[in-house]
């Protein structure tokens, strides 16, 4: 079950997991999605070691500022 986080400006979404108990160490999975004309923009990160999965369409520029929010607000998404 994914829940949300939160909606950014450009209309990209934020869910994130519940506490994922793998390989004896708890995990969060951290997805943002946005719709386009051709279908989503994804990408997905594994906390709290900050390892991207997925990262599909999103700019560099993008990402960069997706890890510095993920980084401010580790605390309420993470275990």
């Amino acid at each position: 079950m994914m829940y949300p986080y939160i909606v950014l400006s450009d209309e990209t979404e934020i869910t994130h997991s519940h506490i994922i108990e793998r390989n004896n160490r708890k995990e969060v999975e951290v997805h943002f999605e946005r719709a386009t004309a051709e279908g989503f923009d994804t990408a997905r990160c594994i906390l709290p070691t900050y390892e991207w999965i997925i990262k599909d369409r999103f700019t560099d520029i993008e990402m960069n500022l997706f890890d510095q929010l993920l980084q401010n607000n580790i605390q309420l998404v993470c275990c």
